[in-house]
């Protein structure tokens, strides 16, 4: 799914007022402070400014990375194992880890989402098999420490916003601050880039979902095979594991004819 612009930039700094504003998690909220607020949401109005705005979500994954000193960052919408969307990333490190963890379906990502807290592993190489598929992954590119942070509108769980660093280590406290800040306004961002504007060209409505692919050969599949669409989904992912690749491409070779209905038989 890409993300398109509800609102002109120059308004954006107007945001918590205009549009819709989320309060702070009860959890980090002390570790927020109104002035780091309006420094990050300042940064990611400037930066939305000097680039043409390609949505708010994808420009807070930006700011993630220049000011929490990590590598990469990505933000997903998740209801369900399943059920999932990735709504931003600051680029194809961060979007592979996020398939690697919708196709394993462990990960801190997932781990953050079912828990409801920040998941901050700072040395992968103690992770012990923690989450099994996804650290072979994140070690073939070179990540060595990953923070995780659920993302909540009010009491309800809306999906994650995951940091990925090349270099082992913990947060500073400055960092864990800014990091509990960026994740606030990640949840305003997916909220607020689903509103329909006046002046939007698009919204989430009308774009494709990263993982659309993955819905419908999970539905060809349920209907060849005569399963439930769970059963579906989880053949598909177990044939993804056992091969080593990610589900979004195995789910492609399902609709270009590269597999035999048969291949995905108990």
């Amino acid at each position: 799914m890409q993300l398109a612009p509800v609102l002109p930039a120059e308004q954006w700094i107007c945001l918590e007022i205009e549009v819709i504003h989320v309060e702070p998690d009860a959890e980090v909220a002390g570790t927020v402070d109104g002035g780091r607020h309006q420094r990050l949401l300042r940064l990611v109005t400037e930066r939305a400014r000097r680039r043409g705005f390609p949505g708010w979500a994808g420009l807070v994954c930006d700011v993630a990375v220049t000011e929490v000193d990590v590598d990469a960052a990505a933000i997903t919408l998740r209801a369900s194992t399943r059920a999932q969307e990735l709504a931003a990333t600051s680029g194809d490190c961060a979007r592979r880890l996020e398939e690697i963890q919708y196709t394993v379906g462990v990960g801190p990502g997932v781990e953050a989402f079912d828990t409801g807290g920040p998941v901050l592993m700072t040395d992968l190489t103690v992770a012990h098999q923690r989450w099994p598929g996804f650290e072979d992954a994140a070690f073939a590119d070179g990540v060595s420490a990953v923070f995780a942070f659920p993302l909540r509108g009010g009491s309800i769980r809306v999906g994650t916003f995951d940091l990925y660093r090349r270099r082992p280590g913990a947060l500073s406290a400055d960092q864990f601050a800014d990091a509990a800040v960026l994740a606030d306004l990640a949840t305003t961002a997916l909220l607020t880039d689903a509103v329909p504007h006046a002046t939007a060209g698009q919204t989430w409505d009308d774009l494709p979902g990263h993982y659309d692919d993955v819905n419908v050969a999970t539905g060809i599949l349920a209907a060849e095979l005569r399963v439930s669409i769970e059963d579906a989904f989880v053949r598909l992912r177990a044939h993804a594991f056992s091969t080593g690749k990610a589900v979004l491409d195995v789910a492609r070779a399902v609709l270009t004819h590269q597999f035999n209905v048969d291949t995905f038989q108990d």
